[in-house]
């Protein structure tokens, strides 16, 4: 492979150590550092360009680039770049899942533990100065013996799988593929042998989602859904908005038919200040953001490089995206 132009989005997270070793790793050729703001700038450069390695998603301007092959997204959760348009062009799509898992896992043990225990009237007390103990403190619970439900068993899943087991859970896994559970996981249910979520649903504490959004899995927790559920869970949405029905959401938590909730993402984002999931009673809500790793940019730039090597060598790319991801309203 020779005289390869690579587009290199100028806002991508690297310190110039960083960018050295990335432009050192990518094939002979014209290099060629773009602000993705700057329209007139993208089209000259996508007009000659076969990599596009960007810090989001892609938009049209990418997919209609003639010579474009190959398009990394230095982020997780690759929804809005699995357009229908992506795989009828037959465009290599990769991204960065997993740069964050850990910090995405602790996320979810953050709203599982804050929420089994309280924590969030323990706070309300504490600003009135008050000595809270109720009745109902009998019936909160620690996270030791209980079950966590895990959807999706990608990078978070699988470190979500073994921090909840080094609290002591049963853990319980669901995904695509009939693999070996990973580690942690005491039991794996997949979609490839014709099973559903029904059985996890109804066993686990705490029903956690992190799996990709796609035409498959949009409001794949629903009325429905919720109905399994035992009255004293807990859902945590750290997958994408679209992945719950919020309207069946809002009216589970105000009825009582499920204990809480814990959300990182919604539908639309940023949420309306008038938007109902503010004051829905029993529900944590943070703005799509975990604590960074302090490595996140490292691990970024090694799954970019390695992605390059397996460009060059035309071997199976990390992190692809593929029919299955299919977002049709992206």
């Amino acid at each position: 492979m020779t005289d390869t132009a690579t587009f290199l989005s100028s806002n991508l997270p690297f310190d110039a150590g960083q960018w050295a070793r990335l432009e050192a790793a990518l094939p002979p050729g014209r290099i060629m550092r773009v602000d993705t703001g700057d329209d007139a700038a993208v089209a000259s450069a996508l007009a000659k360009a076969e990599i596009a390695i960007l810090h989001s998603d892609l938009d049209q301007r990418f997919i209609e680039a003639p010579r474009l092959k190959w398009v990394h997204c230095d982020h997780a959760g690759l929804t809005k770049s699995a357009r229908p348009e992506v795989f009828e062009k037959g465009l290599v799509v990769t991204g960065s899942a997993g740069r964050s898992g850990p910090a995405l896992a602790e996320h979810v043990m953050m709203f599982s533990l804050m929420l089994c225990a309280g924590y969030p009237e323990f706070y309300e007390a504490q600003k009135r100065h008050e000595w809270r103990r109720v009745p109902e403190m009998a019936n909160l619970f620690a996270l030791m013996g209980r079950t966590m439900g895990i959807i999706g068993m990608g990078h978070t899943g699988k470190a979500l799988a073994v921090r909840a087991k080094a609290f002591g859970m049963t853990v319980l896994g669901y995904r695509r593929r009939d693999e070996p559970a990973p580690e942690g996981v005491d039991r794996m249910y997949c979609s490839d042998l014709g099973e559903g979520i029904d059985e996890i649903l109804e066993q686990s504490d705490i029903v956690t989602l992190v799996i990709n959004l796609s035409d498959a899995t949009s409001h794949m927790i629903g009325a429905d859904q919720f109905a399994h559920m035992k009255e004293s869970a807990i859902l945590v949405n750290l997958a994408r908005g679209g992945v719950v029905d919020q309207d069946a959401l809002i009216s589970a938590l105000t009825e009582g038919q499920i204990a809480g909730a814990g959300i990182d993402v919604m539908t639309p984002e940023p949420l309306p200040p008038e938007h109902p999931l503010w004051d829905t009673p029993n529900l944590l809500i943070t703005p799509h953001f975990s604590a960074k790793l302090p490595d996140r940019s490292e691990r970024s730039l090694q799954m970019i490089i390695e992605n390059i090597e397996r460009y060059r060598t035309g071997q199976a790319m990390l992190n692809r995206i593929n029919q299955e991801d299919l977002w049709s309203v992206a």
